[in-house]
This record gives C-alpha cells, structure tokens and sequence, in this order.
C-alpha cells in the first residue's frame, strides 16, 4: 500500500517540477522577448539620435555660412560701431575714429545694397489697373487667347487698341491673360 502511495506521490511530484519548469521556462522566454524588443527600441532610437545629430550638425553649418555670407548690417552691427566712433571721438583718438567711420559707411553701403535689391524686385511688379473707362468701340470680335499671347500681340493680330481690350474685358493685370479665355476685341478684324 506504501509503493502505490509512494508511486502518486511521486508522479505527483514529477508533474509539479515538470509544471514548475513549464512555468519558469514560460517566463523565461517572456523575459527573453522583452529584453529582445527593448534592445529593438534602444537600437531605433540610437539610430533617430544620430540622425537628429547629424541634421543638427548641418543646421548649425548652415546658420554659420549664412552668418558668414551677411549681405546687409544689423541694427546692433550700427549701434556698436557708432558706439566705437563715439568713444574714439569723445578720446581724441583720430585713426579709431578713422576706423569706425570707414566701418560704419561699409555696413551702409551693405544695407543700402540690400535696399536698392529689394526696390529692384518691388519696381519690376507690373501695375494693377483699377479703374476702367467705357471709351472703346462696341463692335468688335471674339477672341480665344493661343498660347504665347499677350494683349500687345492681339491688338496687332486683330488691329484693335491695346487700352481699348483692357477696358473692354476689365483686365486688372494684363500679365495675366490664360490660354483659352474669350476676350471681346473692340474694333478688332
């Protein structure tokens, strides 16, 4: 009666160290999966790092080149050497004042440069009409713009003034004439 008990037991037994092995070995590999993930992530994360990095490292070569390259003179470039020229003027000392005054003439020069550029693309807009008259014939033609119009090459075409098909179709930008539209060509043939 012993062995029987003996022997249950001892299956028992058998069956919880299996039970425990499955159990532990379980969470073994879950452990194993998550140390694997996480090493996936640091080595993702490492890798956006060095990219952030390196991006950082060519912003930084960029806002030094722009530094570098300054077309015009900020107002604090101003400030300080009229503050150098002030203080050379007020110590007597000619050749800084010299100095800061041939400075500040070139930071003018710079900033009146960087004006006159900016003037030049203001100056090359074309002119907006807004006011129209009615004092244009009112027989005329359609006509379909072609590619390669303008409104010069359609008053030759037809024979019609150009002052007379932008008042007639009140075009604001004359620039601005698309392939395809329908113009009224007053006196136009």
């Amino acid at each position: 009666m012993l062995k029987p008990f003996l022997w249950g037991a001892g299956l028992a037994l058998i069956s919880l160290t299996a039970h425990a092995q499955q159990t532990v070995g379980g969470e073994l590999a879950n452990l194993r999966e998550d140390v694997r993930l996480l090493s996936q992530k640091v080595g993702s994360l490492t890798l956006k790092v060095e990219d952030l990095e390196r991006e950082n490292e060519t912003l930084r070569k960029q806002i030094a080149s722009a530094a570098h390259n300054q077309a015009y003179a900020t107002v604090n470039q101003l400030n300080d050497a009229i503050a150098t020229l002030d203080r050379a003027m007020k110590a007597g000392d000619s050749a800084t004042a010299a100095s800061a005054a041939a400075q500040i003439k070139k930071l003018g020069d710079a900033t009146n440069a960087a004006l006159d550029s900016l003037a030049r693309g203001q100056a090359q807009r074309a002119t907006v009409q807004t006011t129209f008259t009615e004092n244009f014939p009112s027989e005329g033609i359609s006509y379909t713009v072609q590619r390669g119009d303008t409104i010069s090459d359609i008053a030759r075409k037809t024979g019609a003034k150009v002052s007379d098909i932008i008042n007639a179709n009140k075009i604001s930008d004359p620039t601005k004439v698309r392939v395809g539209d329908t113009l009224f060509v007053p006196g136009g043939k």
